[in-house]
């Protein structure tokens, strides 16, 4: 019954997240972004793949989660769910939420510092998990229990050099979708 809510809660997440890109597009929430909040965003990010329990940077983590909703020049596709793998959102991991922020911030980082490749849809998708997955190696170091076998599993693809290529195959759904935020 708790992965059912829990598969609940994180499916519909996403959905207000995606549904939150429906709006006119002629008409965007704010300006495009500017070079400091790029450079925000990014420090940001790369603290929370260093540091991704540092709970003094939860208000970062609201600003950027916030940011990346308005802006109308960085649209991120969200896979995170897919490319993770449903034993990730069953294993009932309490970092499953922010990993998922993570992966869609890391994909963010890679349409900043790549803007002519922004469309490279493998690319971003493989920038997101390379990023979720230093967040969860590090959560590791100071929470050991907070394994998850399917996030342990894209670790040795990643060892064995099989990421992309995974990625590349899971993502294909994604990518027929393109649903972003």
């Amino acid at each position: 019954m708790r992965k059912a809510g829990l598969i609940s809660l994180i499916l519909f997440s996403l959905a207000v997240l995606v549904f939150a890109q429906d709006e006119p597009k002629d008409e965007p929430k704010r300006a495009p972004s500017t070079a400091a909040e790029r450079q925000r965003f990014l420090a940001l990010t790369r603290k929370l793949e260093q540091s991704p329990l540092d709970k003094s940077l939860y208000a970062e983590k609201t600003w950027a989660k916030k940011w990346l909703e308005d802006i109308p020049d960085i649209n991120v596709n969200i896979c995170a769910p897919i490319l993770f793998g449903v034993d990730f959102v069953t294993e009932q991991n309490k970092y499953t939420p922010q990993l998922s922020y993570q992966a869609t911030f890391g994909s963010a980082v890679y349409i900043i510092e790549h803007p002519d490749k922004a469309g490279d849809l493998d690319a971003q998708f493989l920038a997101g998990v390379e990023s979720a997955l230093k967040s969860y190696s590090a959560i590791l170091k100071s929470e050991p229990q907070a394994k998850s076998k399917a996030l342990d599993s894209l670790l040795e693809k990643q060892k064995q050099g099989k990421l992309a290529d995974f990625v590349r195959s899971a993502s294909k759904s994604c990518q027929d979708k393109k649903e972003g935020i």
